[in-house]
């Protein structure tokens, strides 16, 4: 449920929507361009926002037509090709204006189309924000309506995120294999000199004594001077 400080709420409820006043009402002029007088006559059609419109139905004031982007052009081009449909034009706050209007009209077929609109247009939008380059504007985001640019901006973020959380993985997958390789050649070397040690204990090469260390050295004495 939308929060009473919800933007966005705010700005979907300003819509303009058509009504037909089921009674007449008085002192409500400026709300009809096109009267004469200062009070909007029974039948009159006026335009009016969706916060409007919505009270002064449940006073059973007006009735609710169709918003024209809920039409049978809509529905045709969405079914030709969703994902090419400028619904942005049409309206901004697409999906939220459609679920709210449904228990509005007598159409209640607004409900499964607007469902059928977004499921379509779900798998591009999602396809797009992960393939589109995080520092570009894609240029399908102008097609899309706030709810749909929201998924988008959410699904880079987990896209960006993700290839982040894939970078550390591989970081750490190769910090891990460089500290095993390194014990592994400690190993393999501690294995390499304990192998050479017994090799030569068992009669390999070993240290001859140098024959001039077993013969003794002979001792020399000064030879002094005689004296006269």
């Amino acid at each position: 449920m939308p929060g009473y400080y919800d933007i966005n709420d705010i700005l979907m409820e300003e819509e303009p929507i058509a009504v037909v006043f089921q009674v007449g009402a008085n002192g409500v002029g400026l709300l009809d361009p096109g009267a004469e007088t200062n009070s909007v006559e029974k039948g009159a059609k006026v335009d009016l926002p969706f916060w409007l419109a919505h009270e002064l139905y449940l006073r059973q004031a007006v009735s609710i037509s169709i918003p024209a982007c809920f039409g049978q052009k809509t529905r045709k081009e969405i079914q030709a090709d969703a994902a090419c449909v400028d619904l942005r034009i049409r309206c901004p706050y697409f999906y939220e204006l459609g679920c709210k209007i449904v228990p509005l009209v007598s159409d209640k077929s607004i409900g499964p189309f607007v469902r059928y609109a977004f499921t379509s247009r779900y798998k591009e939008i999602l396809s797009k924000s992960h393939s589109a380059p995080v520092a570009t504007v894609p240029k399908f985001l102008p097609r899309l309506t706030k709810e749909e640019t929201q998924c988008g901006s959410l699904f880079s973020r987990s896209a960006s995120s993700f290839q982040v959380y894939i970078l550390l993985i591989l970081l750490i997958s190769f910090l891990q294999f460089m500290h095993l390789y390194f014990w592994l050649c400690l190993f393999e070397a501690a294995r390499s000199s304990m192998a050479a040690f017994k090799k030569w204990r068992i009669g390999g090469s070993r240290l001859e004594k140098a024959p001039i260390l077993g013969r003794k050295r002979k001792t020399t004495f000064p030879i002094r001077p005689s004296t006269p």
